[in-house]
């Protein structure tokens, strides 16, 4: 009797371990899943950040004058602004 109790006892404790570590296996391949997700994106918006800087800098290149129009404007603007709210 004491034998099928010892049996009994060793299976279900190893089908534990089996389960567990199958468990532990997905939640590993989930992780790494995530973390080819994470460093896909991470890429893309490098990318997209890179093509963004790339088409901002041509664009001022290819309306210098307006670029520098447009900047003195904001400047004086903001500076005009700033003297104002001092005064008040």
């Amino acid at each position: 009797m004491s034998q099928t109790v010892l049996e009994r006892t060793a299976e279900r404790i190893a089908e534990s371990a089996h389960q567990a570590s199958r468990a532990t296996s997905a939640v590993a391949d989930a992780i790494e899943d995530g973390a080819g997700a994470v460093r896909r994106v991470a890429k893309q918006g490098g990318d997209a950040a890179e093509e963004f800087l790339n088409e901002t800098t041509q664009r001022i290149q290819e309306h210098l004058v307006l670029t520098i129009a447009m900047t003195f404007a904001a400047g004086f603007t903001a500076g005009t602004l700033i003297g104002w709210m001092k005064r008040r």
